[in-house]
């Protein structure tokens, strides 16, 4: 099984790329989370992969991380999430995301994702909701734990305030410190939060 190619990129595509290995093109379907954090063709890259035998292909999945991977495996255990809704989701939800929607029951940004509907949101939620503890939330990180505080808790509490549901709030809040950072002060907090929230 291929586990990882180290190659030059040589095409990206809206769901895929080619990555040249010793002459051999390899097709690799990847989220567009992968993708965008590919380096332009004919740039040297590596992708870790995952592989799927079937009758008919031998079909390869990139990741740019182990994160995205090991939430990729997960989700894909899931009855109706195969590999292409797998990948949907991981480009709309990053790991860390992800997390937060599944532990809050936030079914509105799980369906936001290509190919999950409302049933398929409740079904990632009830059967990932008490597996989620163990798993990466970005690289080198730990998923998060413990109730919010700080910055993150006041920001949250201003939103909630202000009529936003809470699963929607902590979304938004944690989106905009992944982008500010931890040292982001609260208005530019609340700022960037109303902005994820409007889109």
């Amino acid at each position: 099984m291929i586990a990882r190619l180290t190659g030059r990129v040589e095409q990206v595509e809206a769901d895929r790329c080619v990555v040249n290995v010793g002459g051999v093109g390899y097709l690799v379907h990847a989220s567009t989370r992968t993708l965008a954090a590919l380096p332009l063709p004919p740039a040297l890259a590596q992708v870790l992969v995952e592989t799927h035998v079937r009758e008919d292909a031998i079909l390869l999945y990139g990741f740019a991380d182990p994160a995205e991977r090991d939430w990729f495996r997960l989700l894909t255990t899931v009855q109706g999430v195969g590999a292409k809704v797998g990948l949907s989701i991981l480009s709309a939800l990053a790991p860390r995301d992800l997390a937060s929607a599944i532990a809050a029951g936030d079914r509105a940004s799980l369906t936001r994702a290509q190919g999950v509907g409302a049933r398929l949101a409740v079904r990632l939620i009830t059967e990932l909701r008490e597996r989620i503890g163990a798993m990466p939330t970005a690289p080198g990180t730990a998923a998060p734990s413990g109730p919010p505080s700080g910055v993150e808790a006041d920001a949250l509490s201003a939103l909630v305030n202000l009529g936003y549901r809470r699963p929607e709030a902590e979304t938004a809040v944690a989106r905009a410190l992944a982008r500010l950072g931890d040292g982001a002060g609260l208005e530019s907090v609340i700022r960037d939060s109303l902005r994820e929230l409007a889109q």
